[in-house]
């Protein structure tokens, strides 16, 4: 699935890890991707400076590498937490002429000890998803240099309404996005989106599933974790198969974005509110809809006790400082158990489609999580809040105290190893239900 295919830690002795590597010794690929694909996205990246600075994120056994060294003249720093595949990358690009092009680095593609603007291209073909691909945007944003570019493949939906057995796969392996949320989510980020490229089916099949098969077809199910890595892989290669329809790697050719206009580089702040900010949330929720009933709620709420907790209400402010995007949890109940609201959330109309409310949303569920809170609820679009990790709330068992259709309900838990409580919810006294 991607170039190491396991969880961004170094391997130990587990045995269903060391018969996973047993199994992709020595594949032309570690995930869906080509040679042809690398080649195509490089074209998308644009021009490149003279021998550019690279970082290969989760380089894996380094085919990229090789090939943005040798074709494109590269310095490139590959980096991975698996050993045995940078010892054979460094030992390839010594064979080749390349040693002098290559670096190799043993830690956590997301949290590489090297200065602010290091690179002219950070890529990672089919890597992102062992950190997630909003940490990895995150830690990388202060990684590009002025002018720099992200290449980047993620694994996303291509439909609107997955097939069941494909949604529970991936929401188990890694919940999957539409490409919309994704675009969302580098914008929150910082970044513009340049271009964005699903990647071929035999990108999946030629390198990748079809070798792999046939390696599966040879292993001996009597080594120790051999019967658990052969039923992971065969349940995943059948779901493309049945189910590869409705969702794909596709390509995002990101670069920082610029939101003021002198042409400063910026990416949205977002902060918890202090009391200064007050008279503009106020004016961001009467800009964002078209009566003052949510901005009065929001006043309601400050004043409630039992509903507000200090350090929940983010704004998202623009360069100056001013607040332009809100998002707000405070408390309720379900079955009587302590939960949190989200709502509601605003962007000033001239800020909106840029990323600005979604940062505050990400802030506030990031303050939340910090604090160990869990269970947050949401009443809103069905096409935009799955993108920060909501579901249905009826898969919870949870229920509005109202009719409202069952995709306008959500849920999310910010720690999924921990129960969540089922039952009608409680809203504070200032929504009116």
């Amino acid at each position: 699935m991607n170039d190491t295919d396991t969880p961004d830690h170094a391997p130990g002795t587990d045995p269903v890890t060391e018969a996973f590597f047993a199994l992709h010794h020595d594949l032309p690929r570690q995930g869906p991707g080509s040679d042809a694909t690398t080649r195509r996205l490089l074209e998308m990246a644009g021009p490149l400076p003279e021998s550019p600075r690279v970082l290969d994120a989760g380089c894996g056994p380094g085919r990229s590498t090789l090939l943005l060294a040798e074709e494109v003249g590269a310095h490139v720093t590959a980096v991975d937490l698996y050993q045995p595949f940078l010892d054979g990358l460094a030992a390839e690009a010594a064979r080749r002429g390349l040693g002098d092009q290559v670096t190799v680095v043993n830690c956590s593609m997301d949290r590489l000890p090297v200065p602010d603007h290091s690179f002219d291209v950070i890529w990672a073909e089919g890597s992102v998803y062992t950190v997630g691909f909003d940490v990895a945007l995150r830690a990388w944003r202060r990684l590009l240099a002025p002018g720099g570019v992200l290449v980047v493949t993620e694994i996303e939906w291509t439909v609107p309404n997955p097939a069941a057995p494909a949604r529970a796969y991936w929401d188990a392996a890694y919940p999957l996005r539409t490409h919309a949320a994704n675009t969302d989510a580098a914008q929150a980020a910082g970044y513009r989106l340049r271009a964005h490229w699903p990647l071929p089916e035999s990108d999946w099949w030629d390198e990748y599933y079809t070798p792999l098969t046939q390696r599966l077809a040879r292993a001996d199910p009597q080594q120790p974790g051999m019967p658990e890595a052969l039923a992971a892989h065969r349940t995943e290669i059948g779901m493309r198969r049945e189910h590869g329809s409705d969702y794909n790697y596709a390509a995002y050719i990101l670069s920082p974005h610029d939101t003021t206009e002198n042409g400063t580089m910026t990416t949205w702040t977002a902060r918890p509110e202090t009391a200064d900010d007050i008279p503009a949330v106020r004016d961001v929720l009467l800009g964002a809809f078209p009566t003052a009933a949510e901005a009065d709620i929001v006043d309601a709420l400050r004043a409630d006790p039992k509903a507000w907790i200090d350090g929940l209400s983010m704004v998202t402010a623009a360069p100056d400082g001013t607040p332009v995007g809100y998002a707000l949890l405070t408390r309720c109940h379900v079955d009587g158990q302590p939960a949190l609201a989200l709502a509601p959330c605003a962007v000033l109309p001239s800020a909106q489609r840029t990323g600005a409310g979604s940062a505050a949303i990400r802030a506030a569920l990031a303050a939340a999580r910090a604090t160990g809170e869990n269970l947050v609820v949401v009443l809103g679009h069905p096409d935009y809040y799955p993108r920060f990790g909501f579901t249905p709330a009826s898969r919870f068992g949870i229920r509005a105290p109202f009719e409202v259709p069952d995709e306008a309900m959500m849920a999310m838990a910010l720690d999924d190893t921990r129960p969540v409580p089922a039952g009608t919810i409680q809203y504070p006294v200032a929504f009116g239900v």
